[in-house]
């Protein structure tokens, strides 16, 4: 494959909107572009000849591929942007600076002004995007101003001017979208209040301004002003369509270096963005590989220092995810809440991405050190003794108590072991008794076990919490088994693993490895079972119905279930297709019976 060593980079991409960056031989930019779905959309300049020239001279110099991924297409779609002007990648088309994105601006002056641009200055003012639609910008507005009368002019309003009646009310007065500041006809505080319920609608909080939205549109109607009445709902609607704000774009946070990190047994991963004005214009994550135990502090650290003498970072100020000693020239802040937060949250979604891209890679180019690096974390994850390299699973099945039967799955290295998996019909409980089957089957399997001299499971998985779990523990009593194999319930509520003798459960991760695992072992138990407990209903129904017919044995049975292959086409065959099978006095038997019942 021409494109070899790119395989296992696209194959671990997330299926997640973001940006990706091309980069030639000698670590140059070649190219950013933005996605839906990173993975489909990378994958898709590899997986077929390209039709321009161009494009094939990009992909034939493509050797190394980075990735940033966001929430939306819309951050996408403002981050390759952004990251275009900062590189100026050879193949991007150069955007210039009037073609950048528009944004709101509440200007900072008595009395402000709220107006659509695409110029922020830093001189106090307010401004929220920046927005992928000049429609949605312009609808929002018009929609601010039927909603509040608000100031045009570009009056200096202050109290000295007003005071002095430097200026006279306009024609807006007259037509009532201004309420005359410029004359002390409209008090600073109620100008205010109104102002702070705008914010509170460009910010996407609708709730507390709904009922004066439509209001406005059941006034038009009133009046039989239906034109202007359908125009506020059409402006409703692509309200509801627009995103407040980018998590990837905010003015007031520039010149600021974000860290995170994730980390497991073996490995840490810090992920870096650098932030200018506002927008993300660097970010790198590294994988640090682990000699002792080192604390996520620790790493966090050298990790940050050794990253800035790399990229020659010289901002004073620094998002991270907890107080870390850095000394006293740089200013460290762990956001809580709002854009500083959702900053964080991003550089630590990367930094998990990341980290499941190498996962993956691992398993592509060094299985070996992927399936010990899942043991090595299911043994520290579960708190066991050895890594649990053989795992079995035990469910029951039966319904309202009817052919009770058992399943036991296999996993060995954290993968299926089909040719180990075992079925048990229950022989010693009568009735719908979950725990008494537990019981049964553990000693059942683990008795045959030390009577062949077999190898022993690390781990029992028991689906059910403390009931199936104390059930399983009784059998291993009695073949003195206790702490020689570890044993956990998992109940399916909550997914909370039980351990013997321990009454708080614990809860794992949702979206850590050994819980995904385990529940893959529950689940394929649960199918195993099912499907045995199926089959054995199928087998009893079909013998059932044939054993009723008088005169009828089981060879005869055997015979025409070979021959017919189902019990429905027994039934409907005629006395000519069953006479040369079973003989002229059964086939007027069986066709007698069929027929009449």
């Amino acid at each position: 494959m021409k494109f070899e060593h790119l395989k296992p980079s696209i194959q671990a991409l997330p299926e997640e909107p973001g940006v990706y960056q091309y980069f030639d031989k000698e670590g140059k930019i070649l190219y950013v572009g933005k996605a839906k779905n990173l993975k489909k959309r990378v994958s898709s300049y590899f997986n077929k000849t390209q039709d321009h020239a161009k494009t094939r001279i990009l992909v034939s110099k493509i050797q190394h591929i980075k990735h940033i991924v966001v929430l939306t297409e819309t951050d996408a779609l403002l981050l390759e942007n952004s990251l275009i002007k900062k590189l100026q990648p050879r193949y991007n088309i150069m955007l210039k600076d009037d073609k950048t994105y528009p944004w709101i601006c509440i200007k900072k002056e008595p009395f402000p002004r709220i107006f659509l641009t695409r110029n922020t200055i830093q001189d106090g003012s307010e401004y929220y995007g920046p927005y992928t639609s000049v429609r949605t910008v312009r609808a929002l507005l018009s929609l601010i101003k039927e909603l509040y009368p608000l100031r045009t002019c570009n009056y200096n309003l202050s109290p000295e001017n007003i005071a002095h009646k430097k200026y006279s009310i306009c024609l807006d007065y007259h037509i009532g979208t201004c309420k005359g500041p410029c004359e002390g006809l409209q008090s600073s505080e109620e100008y205010e209040s109104d102002i702070a319920e705008i914010r509170a609608i460009i910010k996407g909080n609708f709730k507390d301004a709904l009922h004066k939205f439509e209001q406005l549109m059941h006034d038009f109607a009133a009046k039989m002003e239906f034109e202007e009445a359908q125009k506020i709902k059409e402006k409703i609607a692509l309200l509801a369509n627009y995103q407040a704000k980018s998590t990837v774009v905010n003015p007031k946070i520039t010149n600021v270096d974000v860290f995170n990190i994730v980390s497991d047994e073996s490995y840490a991963y810090v992920n870096f963005f650098k932030i200018s004005n506002g927008a993300i214009i660097q970010s790198h994550t590294t994988e640090i590989k682990k000699k002792l135990s080192e604390s996520d502090q620790e790493i966090l650290e050298l990790a940050i220092v050794e990253i800035r003498r790399r990229y020659q970072s010289q901002s004073k100020e620094i998002y991270v995810p907890f107080k870390v000693a850095l000394g006293e020239n740089l200013k460290l802040s762990v956001p809580k809440i709002g854009d500083k937060k959702h900053i964080l949250d991003l550089s630590l979604r990367n930094a998990k991405y990341f980290r499941q891209e190498r996962f993956k890679q691992e398993k592509i180019l060094d299985p070996e050190r992927h399936t010990k690096r899942i043991m090595a974390q299911m043994q520290k994850d579960l708190r066991l003794p050895v890594p649990p390299v053989h795992i079995e699973c035990f469910d029951n099945s039966n319904i309202q108590g009817t052919h009770p039967v058992a399943a036991c799955v296999v996993f060995k290295n954290g993968k299926p072991s089909k040719r180990d998996y075992r079925k048990f019909n229950i022989k010693t409980v009568i009735g719908a008794n979950d725990f008494a089957s537990m019981e049964e089957i553990i000693y059942r399997r683990y008795k045959r076990l030390l009577d062949e001299k077999t190898a022993l499971p690390q781990l029992i998985v028991i689906d059910g919490g403390k009931g199936q779990l104390s059930a399983a523990l009784k059998s291993l009593d009695a073949l003195q088994l206790r702490g020689k194999i570890a044993i956990i319930g998992i109940a399916k509520r909550l997914e909370e693993i039980y351990y013997p003798e321990d009454p708080i459960p614990l809860y794992l991760d949702k979206t850590s490895e050994t819980l995904k695992i385990i529940q893959q072992l529950r689940n394929e138990a649960h199918r195993f079972g099912i499907t045995f407990h199926r089959q054995k209903r199928s087998k009893s129904a079909i013998e059932t119905e044939l054993e009723n017919i008088p005169g009828i044995g089981d060879k005869t049975i055997v015979s025409l279930l070979k021959h017919f292959k189902s019990v429905k086409r027994v039934k409907a065959a005629g006395l000519d297709e069953l006479i040369p099978l079973v003989g002229k006095s059964k086939a007027y038997i069986i066709h007698r019976y069929f027929t009449s019942s």
